[in-house]
């Protein structure tokens, strides 16, 4: 599989991610044999998050990882952090936490979870307003002195939010992790709209795609097949027909499913995104995987646009 580099650094990962949130309902040899095809199919990179089934999706993660025939080297490992589960009020999200306490302690449960010595990237997960950026540097700091973090990013922010993190930290922010896909399309809708007045117009997010190709960070998209923010996925959802017919008539023409047509539409935006691949199903998996392969034309993937409920002004 193509490897992209990251943020512009030396460090490089598969076009398609796996991402491990539902991977703790499986059992050890289930989830083994998730990571076995994902290796197999080319997929050197695993993104989690300590949130995650309450930290049980890191867990089973390590568990699979040991017991299966790789090694930790077979993978880039990231995961995120930030979210905070209060254990007094029934393991509910109550807070962000950007602390510098936090943080350190959240990763230490992250390797010790996954039974790794090391992160290869770690996220701050959403942004917390109460932010004191001085003490994210002074984690950042200390995780990358003491070998536990190799490298850096954020999820789910905006450039102006991303500028406060990097103007205080010493590394640089490689990653932004966000949702992009088909039906989630945002950040391109406010690009295409420019100097129009109707609601499609509306920059909600910055100018996120524009800021991440001028300062090298890569985008990470997740929830590709989902619509609105995760409400459940548009493949073969009888309430979007026309994107399904579609994706179908793309999928017929290069021999692949409508999952790796949806996959390939994210891919050709050439701010050069990766795609989170969320499926425990090993056969969903190779869709996916599927979508690498496949290079639509630019009226193509404008089609596809259009026919999610788009317009052209």
């Amino acid at each position: 599989m193509k490897q992209v580099k990251i943020g512009g650094s030396g460090f490089t990962g598969s076009e398609v991610i796996l991402g491990i949130m539902r991977i703790a309902p499986l059992s050890v040899d289930d989830a083994v044999t998730v990571l076995e095809t994902a290796k197999d199919l080319g997929i050197n990179y695993i993104d989690a998050a300590d949130v995650y089934d309450a930290g049980k999706a890191e867990e089973r993660f390590g568990q699979a990882l040991k017991k299966s025939s790789l090694s930790r080297d077979d993978f880039f490992i990231q995961s995120k952090g930030g979210i905070y589960r209060n254990p007094e009020r029934n393991n509910e999200i109550t807070r962000y936490d950007f602390s510098k306490k936090h943080l350190l302690e959240t990763v230490d449960g992250m390797l010790e979870r996954m039974g790794i010595d090391y992160l290869d990237s770690f996220l701050l997960h959403r942004p917390d307003a109460l932010m004191d950026p001085a003490e994210v540097a002074a984690a950042f700091d200390e995780l990358q002195s003491s070998g536990k973090v190799r490298h850096f990013g954020v999820s789910n922010m905006n450039p102006g939010q991303v500028d406060l993190v990097q103007s205080a930290v010493n590394q640089k922010l490689l990653i932004n992790q966000l949702q992009f896909g088909v039906m989630h399309t945002g950040p391109i809708d406010r690009d295409i709209h420019t100097n129009m007045t109707d609601a499609r117009s509306i920059d909600h997010d910055g100018g996120l795609l524009e800021y991440s190709q001028l300062h090298n960070m890569t985008i990470q998209a997740w929830s590709p097949f989902q619509y609105g923010q995760i409400e459940g996925t548009f493949i073969d959802n009888p309430d979007f027909p026309k994107v399904n017919d579609k994706l179908q008539e793309l999928a017929d023409k290069y021999s692949v499913s409508k999952n790796a047509i949806a996959a390939a539409w994210i891919l050709r935006h050439p701010a050069k995104l990766q795609v989170i691949a969320g499926t425990m199903n090993p056969a969903h998996l190779r869709d996916t995987v599927d979508g690498t392969k496949v290079k639509l034309t630019a009226q193509e993937w404008y089609d596809v646009y259009l026919a999610a409920g788009n317009d052209l002004p």
